[in-house]
């Protein structure tokens, strides 16, 4: 019968493959094994079409993306080995059902062809989120036509719709296998990509856990701010791969887990049986509704104050009156904020002013939290039916300090402003990837359109965090 034979998990690190580690893939010798051990499963099961779903191709905000090219490539060039090259057949007719499906549900797709690639600056190429599992494939196993996947930063709801789109489209047509690529936690220690953060830890064996003991809605709804903090980029390929688990009954095996780089790897492999569909989506909206309000009753004055003020800018198109529960003090100080709003974990607006603009603090976040909801150029105006996902912090700005050194300068405790004549840019303080006083200096810059090599000013200032 055909249809969905298997489905695994795997991590990409480049370095795990000989040529490149040069030595140091031996420090991953359990990963190693377990990609050996998912390689010879695959030679087994003879997937004649398999579909890989990465982080590292080409990501959208607002949707799912699909390579179209007949003929897919890929090497090893930019790890300086380019002679490490692969060429799979894709597989259009599926490609095309998947479309056809995910279009009748509203989920959005970006099909890839060279002219798309082309427009958005990127190359026309198989990413390593591929290459690394299918390197290993491809050692034992070679009968089958490749779908390249990049998923899209997309609500839980909708990867998970997605995941039982490629199921369905397996049913009675071929047999396929799903292999979810992404790593666990980049922030295990200091010596990962990123700074270390107890995080990294939790939402690891958060991970493991959730799929040892098949709770896919446990995965579909997971936290996604305790994602974002752990720095990982698998935890969506994972909920497109629960959306195709969950039609099925599985036996989950973890093959393998460590972090030898600072770097969360595992391997595993979901053993199909028997069909047996269900719908999670009133589930996962249960969760994630459980946990939306556990944040709005941990909100304080400042946050919800700037919620409100959208909600009721969203509902009756004007601005809110100040409320009964703000203080005495949010109603004589004059002090700059940023307001902030996250949507399942992603940015969804960001605007603040670096001087007060308003009578007071109250009405500064009243106005700039409608600003960051309606008017950041960067995303669409919020609309009512996202109201419900929506979190927010306010920052309040300290007045800024000019500098003379950059060893004045923190990326996690000061903001800094750059400024060349009539040119400003502002960066806030503590933001996710941003560990290194240059990259931070550098992302202000950009933001203000002034180049590297100008001349300019930079201030460092303070923020009071709410959120």
């Amino acid at each position: 019968m055909k249809g969905l034979v298997s489905a695994y998990i795997s991590p990409h690190p480049p370095i795990i493959i000989d040529k490149i580690g040069n030595g140091e893939e031996k420090k991953c010798i359990n990963t190693i094994n377990g990609l050996r051990e998912i390689a010879e499963d695959i030679e087994n099961k003879k997937p004649e079409t398999i579909i890989v779903i990465t982080p590292h191709g080409p990501l959208f905000s607002d949707a799912i993306a699909m390579s179209i090219g007949e003929e897919l490539y890929g090497d090893f060039g930019n790890f300086g080995h380019s002679e490490l090259r692969y060429h799979f057949k894709n597989d259009l007719e599926i490609v095309k059902d998947i479309y056809d499906m995910a279009k009748k549900e509203k989920i959005q797709l970006a099909l890839m062809n060279k002219e798309m690639y082309e427009m958005y600056g990127l190359e026309d190429t198989l990413d390593h989120g591929v290459l690394v599992p299918l390197h290993f494939v491809t050692q034992k196993y070679t009968d089958f036509k490749l779908v390249h996947i990049t998923y899209g930063l997309l609500s839980p709801i909708e990867l998970y719709k997605f995941g039982k789109i490629i199921d369905k489209e397996a049913k009675g047509k071929r047999n396929i296998s799903i292999i979810a690529s992404g790593d666990l936690s980049h922030r295990l220690s200091d010596s990962g990509p990123y700074s270390y953060s107890p995080k990294g830890e939790e939402f690891d064996k958060k991970i493991i856990s959730l799929f040892k003991n098949k709770d896919l809605t446990g995965v579909l709804s997971f936290d996604l701010d305790l994602a974002k903090e752990a720095g990982e980029c698998g935890l969506r390929s994972f909920m497109i791969l629960s959306g195709a688990l969950s039609q099925h009954d599985f036996i989950p095996r973890i093959l393998s887990y460590e972090g030898p780089f600072g770097v969360g790897y595992m391997t595993a492999i979901f053993e199909i049986s028997a069909e047996n569909p269900k719908d999670h989506v009133g589930e996962i909206k249960e969760k994630i509704d459980e946990k939306m309000k556990m944040k709005r009753s941990n909100e304080d004055k400042y946050q919800r104050l700037a919620r409100e003020s959208l909600e009721y800018y969203i509902n009756n198109g004007k601005y809110m009156d100040i409320p009964e529960y703000v203080d005495s003090e949010m109603l004589s100080l004059r002090m700059p904020v940023f307001v902030s709003i996250k949507k399942f974990g992603e940015l969804r607006g960001c605007i603040g002013s670096t001087s007060p603009i308003k009578n007071n603090l109250a009405e500064e976040i009243i106005y700039f939290a409608v600003e960051a909801g309606t008017k950041d150029p960067r995303f669409p105006p919020v609309t009512e039916e996202e109201l419900p996902f929506l979190s927010y912090s306010v920052d309040v700005l300290m007045p800024a300090q000019k500098v003379k050194s950059l060893s004045e300068l923190d990326p996690k405790k000061y903001g800094i402003i750059v400024e060349s004549g009539f040119r400003r840019g502002l960066l806030l303080p503590d933001i996710e990837g941003v560990d290194t006083v240059r990259d931070q200096i550098r992302i202000a810059l950009n933001k203000a359109g002034i180049g590297e090599h100008e001349k300019y000013d930079i201030s460092k200032f303070e923020v009071i965090r709410h959120g």
